[in-house]
């Protein structure tokens, strides 16, 4: 076969590829970026959550080599209110590394709290981890600039220090859970929301998570749990996993059935997601200076 005969066919065969590639980003690709965080502040974004007072609300933060402090800002990646809390007084900056934040119940009926995870330890040498409780607050949409108290809570893990960017709230049980990061099978942790100022308790570990993959690209880095407890996340580097809860099921058992991987537009070093208020949808952001927020829909 001629050089100009063998072009003739490999050249539609290469259009009906690119034709293909291009349909099927347009018709299966949801993503949207909804905006760009908008402060230099923002530079290390380790972690997202929903309001659940505020709408249209989040809740952001960066992770080691910042102070104990969080952003609430709009969809759109505007920053509205800089949040700074009480962190432990022996630390340089208050805290070590914040790696990850969640919205949920807590000990005061009808009142909703933000929860700051002080859980980052990438030596896996802490002798404990740091929650920190801290009850929302509606001028967090207005006001620039806030100073509150926040109550923290020490834990250690039952089976020796680890490094951990995953914290979520589980609204039906009342539970908080941790997932570790590393390894190649990571575990899951929890412990009741329901604890006294400074206490210190020792998690409970629920179950083992294998997800295949290539390190350090399949470490766990994120999580969320909707706000009536019905649907999970978790994100390592490039994937994100879901999972619809059954019926009377605990979410350590739910995270053990096979999850469904979601689309994911691959960041800088992505390690925050997070569900919108009515579940349809979630948030992804990632670590830099003004860093792309992504916006997706959850399975129908």
């Amino acid at each position: 076969m001629t050089r100009s005969k063998k072009l003739k066919l490999i050249i539609p065969f290469i259009t009906l590829i690119f034709l293909g590639a291009f349909a099927k980003h347009r018709l299966f690709d949801k993503t949207v970026q909804s905006g760009t965080l908008s402060s230099k502040q923002m530079n290390e974004t380790s972690g997202i959550a929903a309001s659940s007072i505020n709408p249209d609300i989040y809740y952001v933060h960066n992770d080691s080599g910042d102070t104990s402090r969080f952003f609430a800002i709009n969809p759109n990646g505007k920053l509205l209110t800089t949040i700074y809390f009480n962190g432990d007084k022996t630390k340089y900056l208050g805290v070590n590394d914040c790696e990850d934040i969640a919205v949920g119940p807590g000990p005061m009926k009808g009142k909703s709290y933000v929860y700051i995870g002080d859980i980052g330890d990438n030596g896996s040498r802490w002798p404990y981890i740091t929650i920190y409780r801290i009850p929302e607050k509606k001028s967090w949409a207005t006001d620039s600039l806030s100073n509150v108290e926040a109550v923290p809570l020490q834990l250690k893990y039952p089976d020796g220090p680890k490094d951990a960017e995953t914290l979520m709230i589980d609204p039906v049980e009342k539970l908080l859970y941790i997932v570790s990061k590393r390894h190649d099978t990571v575990s899951v942790y929890t412990t009741p929301l329901k604890y006294a100022a400074n206490d210190t308790l020792t998690l409970t570990k629920r179950a083992k998570l294998f997800f295949p993959g290539f390190r350090p690209f399949k470490w766990i880095t994120g999580g969320d749990i909707s706000k009536d407890g019905q649907q999970v996340l978790l994100r390592s580097y490039d994937k994100v996993y879901y999972w619809r809860r059954e019926p009377h099921e605990h979410i350590w058992d739910t995270m053990v059935r096979k999850p469904e991987e979601l689309p994911y537009k691959t960041e800088k070093q992505g390690e925050a997601i997070g569900f919108t208020p009515d579940g349809k949808g979630y948030y992804t952001t990632s670590e830099g200076v003004f860093a792309p927020i992504y916006y997706y829909n959850t399975p129908e």
